[in-house]
């Protein structure tokens, strides 16, 4: 089973990621971490019921890696093609306690699984070889928490709800017949279109707004 864990807008740069966020939520989310061992670092907003938003990009002062960074941010020019493209929430993570489970004959679509952090892993996370986006982002990226919650502590609450949450697809059937397979709760809702699009309804202090 596959549950909603968090959103992903994917930013060129931290600050542009923040600032989008800023302009179609009106709220200005908090610094999270630093990923050493991923060679990224975020910004985190709760989203209520154990949900948030992680805007992340790369960190331009991380150490070199010697495996591929997640999300695909170590393909430069594809994170900017799609942000120009006005596809910055770009995807999300699923969490389950069975990653094993969920990975037996579909690595090439979700990719392998890592530990992390290396050094003292405290999770696991599928990432593609290349650390692209599993199926261009049109499926979630899986981490399985090894039974320890995600803890919200750390994690601003400024008041924002997930109220909707939807992808748009060219190949929209076959999405569906794979999230529902894995036993999916809270994914999209996933309709036909002409290219992949997120989209988010987010209730906030301000009013209902959407996040794309």
């Amino acid at each position: 089973m596959l549950t909603l864990d968090h959103l992903t807008v994917i930013a060129p740069t931290l600050a542009e990621g923040v600032a989008h966020v800023r302009d179609c939520l009106d709220l200005d989310v908090p610094f999270g971490q630093r990923h050493g061992y991923m060679g990224t670092w975020n910004h985190l907003l709760q989203l209520g019921d154990m949900i948030y938003l992680e805007i992340v990009a790369r960190d331009p002062d991380g150490a070199p890696l010697g495996r591929a960074r997640w999300f695909g941010l170590d393909d430069e020019k594809q994170v900017k093609r799609d942000w120009d493209a006005g596809r910055r929430l770009r995807g999300w993570v699923a969490r389950t306690d069975g990653i094993d489970a969920v990975l037996a004959g579909r690595e090439a679509i979700f990719g392998r699984k890592v530990a992390l952090p290396m050094d003292a892993p405290a999770f696991d996370f599928a990432i593609p070889d290349d650390g692209s986006l599993p199926s261009g982002g049109a499926v979630p990226s899986l981490i399985d928490r090894r039974g320890k919650a995600r803890s919200m502590a750390s994690i601003a609450d400024l008041g924002a709800r997930l109220r909707g949450f939807s992808l748009e697809h060219p190949e929209a059937e076959a999405i569906k017949a794979l999230l529902l397979e894995l036993g999916t709760e809270r994914g999209p809702v996933v309709s036909h279109g002409p290219e992949l699009r997120y989209r988010a309804q987010i209730g906030t202090p301000g009013g209902l707004k959407e996040l794309s």
